[in-house]
């Protein structure tokens, strides 16, 4: 009988060793034909260069919608198909111009963009002495006296000590998202706010704002960290008399936009849904590449290595692109309102919305059961440098799909170029590395294999 025990045991770790070596053998095949074959550079070129900027509401953004749903036929999905969904059109008109006008009568231009969501200023602009501060704190110690009918400058400075940049874009987010309305309920006429960039340059970042409805809005911009280091300087040697600056945005009525998605059905089990994307749409300034393309494009080379390889997985996968997350978040929100009425199990969502760089490995949102499974299957990932796993993670986009029970996975690349580039108009093709974007996907393509092929 103890002879039998072992028999069993020994053929149970046997088994598990070859499958485990199966595994390895098919993500080396996937790695290959990425790397020898794959598409997603040059499906990206052609998003950059052919298609540009894709604001929601814009042209761009109806082009893209076009566009990558070709490519997901090409890639060889089962079926491609839209979405529809209202999304903001926000457009910022003529270029922003801003000036501080010096106690001597001369005066010295502003590098600003305006932020987006925000209104523009009269057709005249918007003339006001400023006030600098760095924090919130600052801001209401100043109270509605110090502050009323001023222009407020938040000179945050992003936290460079901290090494994962997207720490220090968190703390420095708020400023930019909540400054507005924050100084508008002291009296603020409008608001200039530092770069969301660790670097100095001259490349002003623009980035969703959002008012509260209790307060007026006001028009608010970013100013580039070097000019804000400058304005900063002469503030402090009292030579500014006031701020003058003029943009021309303002907000139109909602249009209709889609999710492109692109499904291959699951051989045993098809009514158990992987979701794997990113966002096509991206800020006006650049050609949003890092921001989202790389992700969008990532995803759709998974559907074509599949193809390729001959995988039939056991579960159904889809790509997703999804419409407005930078301004609005309604592309997730549909597709997760759509999900909770499909009657069919949402198992993982995979996002990928870092950045093209070198893949570092995944954070994870899931049940203990599903944190088990995904972290068994780490040493599969080794040989290709994704050795973080860890807890807390997803995206904005799949994160709608949270309460449906659903594993939300984000891949995490290498972050210190990222917030270098965001939002700004350095964010273009030519920022992006093949390999590092190849090498992304290939860590991408292997966590959809595994769950498609044993579920979380």
């Amino acid at each position: 009988m103890k002879g039998l025990f072992i028999l069993i045991f020994s053929l149970g770790i046997l088994s598990a060793f070859s499958q485990t070596q199966r595994d390895s053998l098919i993500i080396k095949q996937i790695s290959d034909e990425i790397f020898m074959n794959g598409q997603a550079y040059s499906n990206l070129r052609y998003l950059c260069k052919k298609v540009g900027p894709r604001l929601s509401g814009s042209p761009g953004a109806a082009l893209a919608v076009e566009q990558t749903a070709r490519m997901l036929r090409e890639a060889g999905s089962d079926t491609v198909y839209l979405q529809p969904c209202m999304v903001p059109h926000w457009v910022r008109g003529e270029k922003e111009v801003g000036r501080a006008l010096l106690q001597n009568g001369k005066s010295f231009p502003l590098n600003i963009v305006a932020l987006g969501n925000a209104v523009g200023t009269p057709s005249a602009g918007i003339t006001a002495p400023v006030v600098e501060v760095k924090n919130f704190k600052e801001l209401d110690a100043l109270g509605k006296d110090g502050v009323q009918g001023k222009i407020v400058f938040y000179n945050f400075r992003m936290d460079p000590r901290h090494i994962n940049t997207f720490r220090a874009y968190g703390e420095a987010g708020v400023y930019r998202s909540q400054g507005p309305s924050r100084a508008a309920a002291l009296g603020a006429v409008g608001v200039i706010v530092r770069t969301l960039s660790p670097v100095l340059d001259d490349h002003p970042h623009t980035g969703a704002t959002r008012y509260d409805e209790q307060y007026p809005q006001i028009p608010a911009v970013a100013i580039s960290t070097n000019g804000a280091v400058q304005l900063s300087d002469a503030l402090a040697k009292g030579s500014v008399k006031q701020i003058y600056f003029k943009t021309n945005c303002k907000m139109l009525e909602d249009v209709l936009s889609y999710n492109v998605v692109g499904e291959i059905r699951g051989s045993e089990f098809p009514d158990e849904v992987i979701t794997v994307g990113g966002h096509l749409d991206s800020w006006d300034l650049a050609e949003g590449a890092h921001d989202d393309g790389t992700g969008c494009m990532q995803s759709i080379e998974i559907i074509r290595v599949m193809k390729a390889l001959g995988i039939q997985p056991k579960r159904t996968i889809r790509a997703v692109m999804f419409m407005n997350e930078e301004n609005g978040l309604r592309g997730g929100n549909k597709y997760a309102e759509i999900a909770r009425t499909e009657n069919k199990k949402f198992i993982m969502a995979l996002e990928s919305d870092a950045g093209g760089f070198t893949p570092r490995g995944f954070g994870f949102s899931a049940t203990a059961a599903q944190k088990d499974r995904i972290l068994s299957w780490k040493p599969l990932f080794h040989p290709y440098g994704a050795l973080e796993f860890n807890e807390g993670g997803g995206g904005a986009d799949i994160g709608p799909l949270r309460p449906l029970g659903t594993a939300l996975i984000g891949l995490n690349p290498d972050s210190q170029r990222y917030m270098d580039l965001h939002h700004a108009k350095t964010d273009v093709f030519e920022a992006v590395s093949e390999r590092e974007l190849n090498l992304g996907t290939v860590v991408m393509a292997a966590m959809v294999y595994l769950v498609s092929q044993y579920g979380l």
